[in-house]
């Protein structure tokens, strides 16, 4: 079987730069190598990369998106694909495979914060026609918000689900309470989106133009499902959620 794989993005190094239109694979790899020393903190010998084109024929040239991870994880990754009997076709960060999947290429510049909402981290990822050119991870799911309510409530998992998803920040009458809990894990990561959000919908060139105004904010995720969690981000940024 051949299987295509993603890798945790907590261990990845990601940005973007431009290179000559029309330049060779093999010449841009060696480009990107000379990068290294002021963006990455391992050197190129221990280290897998590859880029992917996010536009070409810009007045700077071809930008590029690198990802960049240690080898020894991309090794151990191809070694234990290997050992469980898969053909390893490819390896990538995971908001490279969301936004193959969420980026049509229909937009051209188009730029995307990236939420992937879990139980207990949640990933960012800035992407510019589908591809990233910043990635971070924090701490910070709906765990806690789970946890507290399963001991003030005796509620199993599948009914805080159910709860979160059917009802979520709009529940009343007997579910209120468990709202407030939801809601606590809600503002928290909303104020995390804004802050990504703000930063990096604002940034200007020397020229004082906008290098990356954000399009959309796109949530997924486990935890992303919960009722009014949409609007309630829409609030905190100006962009289509």
């Amino acid at each position: 079987s051949v299987a295509h794989a993603a890798l945790p993005e907590e261990q990845a190094y990601v940005f973007n730069m431009y290179i000559p239109d029309g330049t060779k694979r093999d010449q841009v790899l060696r480009l990107v190598e000379f990068e290294f020393e002021g963006r990455v903190p391992i050197p190129p010998a221990t280290a897998t990369y590859d880029f992917d084109i996010i536009q070409e024929g810009t007045p700077q040239g071809t930008q590029i998106g690198v990802t960049v991870f240690p080898r020894e994880i991309t090794d151990h990754y191809v070694e234990s694909f290997e050992m469980a009997g898969f053909e390893l076709a490819s390896l990538e960060i995971e908001a490279r495979s969301i936004g193959r999947a969420i980026d049509d290429g229909s937009r051209d510049e188009s730029v995307t914060l990236l939420v992937d909402f879990g139980l207990s981290r949640t990933g960012f990822a800035i992407l510019k026609c589908g591809v990233p050119i910043f990635t971070t991870t924090v701490e910070f799911g709906n765990e806690a918000a789970t946890q507290r309510i399963k001991q003030k409530f005796s509620l199993s998992d599948e009914d805080i689900k159910t709860i979160r998803n059917d009802e979520g920040l709009l529940a009343t009458g007997e579910h209120a309470a468990i709202r407030e809990e939801f809601e606590k894990s809600a503002i928290g990561l909303a104020d995390e989106i804004a802050k990504y959000y703000h930063f990096w919908d604002t940034r200007r060139d020397e020229h004082g133009e906008r290098v990356t105004p954000v399009d959309t904010v796109t949530l997924v995720g486990g935890s992303a499902n919960m009722k009014g969690l949409v609007d309630l981000i829409a609030g905190k940024v100006q962009a289509q959620t």
